[in-house]
Formats: C-alpha cells, structure tokens, sequence
C-alpha cells in the first residue's frame, strides 16, 4: 500500500481513536451498495458502517494497532460492523453509524463479548424491538494485505464474505 501526500496529511492528523471517530462522524453517509477503500473514503468524504469501520482499521493501524474488525449480527435489523482496538487490555471501538449510540466506545472493556454487550440496549430497528443477536470474532485485516485493502479501487466486498463466514456467538 502506497498512501500519496494528501492521504497521509489526513492520516497523520487521526492521532487517537477519538480523532478516527470525529473524522468518520464528518463524513456523509453513503447510502450505495458496494464496499469501498479508505483511499474512496477520503476522496469521497462519504462512508457507511462497514466502509467506515475498514476506514477507522487502517488509521488505527497507523497508530499502531491491528486492522481489526468486528461484525454485529442483528435479527429484522441491519448488520453493523465496528473496527476495534485494545489499549492497556482493554477494548474500545470505533464506527460509522447514522445512529450516535452505535458509534465509538472507550477502551473500558475486558472482553469482545463485554463490548459488543454495550451495544445491545441500543441497538433495536423502527419498531422499537431489540435485534442484536451474535458477533464475529475479530477478523485481521492483515490477511488482505496483498490485496491492497487500503487503497485499492477494488470492491471490498471480499471482505464482507470473510467476516460473514467467521464464528459468530
């Protein structure tokens, strides 16, 4: 992966996950089927949950930690997908959501399980009716690196599929 000079004035400005959140919280929302790299991320200024949450792994990459995401599985609701760090032992999140209570967490919790859990009262359709059922386990970004995930002009829909066919609880 080769960032060029605007890519890497933005990136080097995303210091702490905080600063990946309120950089995903300006984006507008992309409302379009397809997956797309964090170089369209910041060209386009526009990202969904997942694109978001691939945006948000590789700036935290950038900041040393892993590339790492999390898929949310929900019932009569859409998926949602948040990238996730650990600082200390502890896991936070960071992601991309029209919805502000299913955005960034601070890195308070023990477990995955733990923080996925701080999602579930939140995290309900339009009738009101809670939908989060299971998560994955994290998947490392690292695997696609011979792919150029993060600044490919490829579909990133392969990514989708890997994350689909992980072990959710």
């Amino acid at each position: 992966m080769i960032w060029n000079k605007g890519e890497l004035d933005i990136l080097s400005r995303l210091k702490t996950p905080d600063m990946i959140q309120n950089f995903l919280d300006g984006l507008d929302y992309n409302p379009d089927y397809e997956c797309r790299s964090p170089r369209w991320v910041m060209k386009r200024r526009k990202a969904h949950c997942f694109e978001g949450a691939i945006f948000a792994a590789a700036a935290l990459r950038l900041i040393g930690h892993k590339p790492l995401l999390v898929d949310m599985k929900a019932w009569n609701d859409d998926d949602h997908v948040i990238a996730v760090y650990k600082t200390d032992g502890h896991w936070g999140a960071v992601a991309k959501s029209n919805f502000t209570v299913l955005r960034s967490r601070e890195p308070v919790y023990k477990s995955i399980r733990e923080l996925i859990m701080s999602y579930f009262d939140f995290f309900f359709n339009v009738n009101g009716e809670k939908t989060l059922r299971s998560y994955s386990l994290p998947l490392d970004l690292t695997i696609f690196d011979k792919r150029n995930w993060e600044t490919t002009d490829e579909d990133l829909e392969y990514i989708g599929d890997k994350i689909e066919s992980l072990h959710h609880f």
